[in-house]
C-alpha cells in the first residue's frame, strides 16, 4: 500500500485468514531451515506450531502472532499471555505488512515480561484527556517503547529472524 493511502476495511473472512496465513508462513520458514515442524492440534490453548528434533522429541513450541497493518506496527495480545513463560515456548511475531514478511522469534518469558511492564507503564500514565486509564485484558507488543525499563526503542530488532534459537540454545 502506498504511503498515506487509507486501507479499505477488511471483511471478517479476510481478517480470519491472517492468522492461518502467518502460521503457514512460519512453517514454510522452518522447513526451509531444516526444522521438523507441524501445526499443533486445533484449538491448542498456548501453541500453534510444534518444532521437533529428528528423534521426534519436542524442541520448541510456537505461538504465532500476525499483523498486517496499523500505525503502531504492533501485535494484539491478552493478559493471559503474561502467564505463558515455558522454557521451550516462543512467539513468532510475523509482520505481513512488510514485503517480504519479517518474523521476530521471541522467548515467551520475554514477551510475558514486556507486556506486563508496558501495561503497568500505560496504567500509570494519564489518558488523552488526563483521565486515569482503566485496566483491561488487552495488551500490545510494539517494536519500540519509550520509558519502559529493559525495553528501549528498537528492543524487538534483536529477535529479528532468530530461527536458530528454536534449536534449544537461544542467544542472549
Amino acid at each position: 500500500m502506498a504511503k498515506g493511502a487509507v486501507a479499505a476495511k477488511r471483511s471478517q473472512l479476510e481478517r480470519s485468514l491472517v492468522g492461518p496465513a502467518a502460521e503457514h508462513f512460519v512453517l514454510y520458514k522452518l522447513h526451509g531451515r531444516g526444522f521438523l515442524a507441524t501445526l499443533a492440534p486445533e484449538n491448542a490453548p498456548t501453541v500453534d506450531i510444534l518444532v521437533m528434533n529428528p528423534d521426534e522429541t519436542i524442541t520448541a513450541l510456537i505461538q504465532v502472532k500476525a499483523r498486517t497493518r496499523g500505525a503502531d506496527k504492533g501485535w494484539h495480545m491478552q493478559q493471559k499471555h503474561e502467564g505463558f513463560i515455558g522454557k521451550t515456548l516462543f512467539y513468532a511475531f510475523v509482520d505481513l505488512e512488510e514485503d517480504p514478511p519479517i518474523t521476530y522469534i521471541v522467548p515467551a518469558a520475554v514477551v510475558a515480561d514486556v507486556i506486563n511492564k508496558t501495561h503497568a507503564v500505560w496504567l500509570s500514565r494519564p489518558g488523552l484527556k488526563g483521565q486515569p486509564h482503566r485496566d483491561h485484558p488487552m495488551r500490545r507488543v510494539l517494536p519500540s517503547y519509550e520509558g519502559v525499563e529493559g525495553y528501549p526503542p528498537g528492543w524487538l530488532m534483536k529477535y529479528r529472524e532468530r530461527w536458530e534459537d528454536l534449536r534449544g540454545k537461544p542467544r542472549t
